[in-house]
């Protein structure tokens, strides 16, 4: 479905930039993969319009289909998304071994960054680690103007959350406003 979405909306004249959770035994699933590689092959979009996200709860569970996985899919041209990256008890251990494009920070570290002088002490490290390893981050759970100001000012690259918006449906959000003039919630 993704992939029809964003060929519909290149028709357009439009990018489409999505990411698709995974869950973790899709890391073991060959079918999984194939599907991904028979849909890029036949619909001709560029892959790197695709990101595919797993947890980092999912990744602990088996650190090599994970790590084969990531690597195919980046072999595919689609990125790569760390998700809830902070949530698991090996978190530096992913950092150095699976090949990710994104890191995404719990949302358990933003939700009281305004208040909580550990949170923002983790966040800015998590923000300047990726950044320094060359990844893209991205903190979830920003609520309001202030966590999100405080992320732009840690040098986190983009906010999601019911501060930036409400989950909706695609057909919905498609309507809303051509996608050429809105783009991603950059946070910095």
């Amino acid at each position: 479905q993704a992939v029809a979405l964003i060929a519909g909306q290149e028709r357009l004249g439009r990018r489409l930039q999505l990411e698709v959770n995974l869950s973790g035994l899709s890391l073991t699933s060959p079918e999984v993969l194939a599907t991904i590689k028979e849909e890029l092959a036949q619909s001709a979009i560029d892959p790197a319009c695709l990101t595919f996200e797993i947890t980092e709860t999912a990744a602990i569970v088996n650190i090599q289909k994970a790590r084969s996985f990531a690597e195919r899919i980046a072999q595919l041209g689609c990125g790569f998304a760390l998700d809830d990256f902070g949530a698991g008890f090996g978190s530096f251990y992913y950092l150095k071994h699976l090949p990710f494009d994104v890191l995404k920070i719990d949302g358990e570290f933003v939700r009281n960054l305004t208040e909580s002088v550990k949170d923002k002490l983790v966040v800015q490290s998590l923000a300047r680690i990726a950044t320094e390893l060359g990844k893209k981050t991205v903190a979830e759970f920003v609520e309001d103007d202030a966590t999100l100001e405080l992320v732009r000012s840690y040098g986190v690259d983009f906010a999601q959350g019911f501060g930036i918006g409400r989950p909706q449906p695609v057909s919905e959000w498609l309507e809303l406003e051509p996608l050429a003039t809105k783009p991603a919630v950059n946070a910095s």
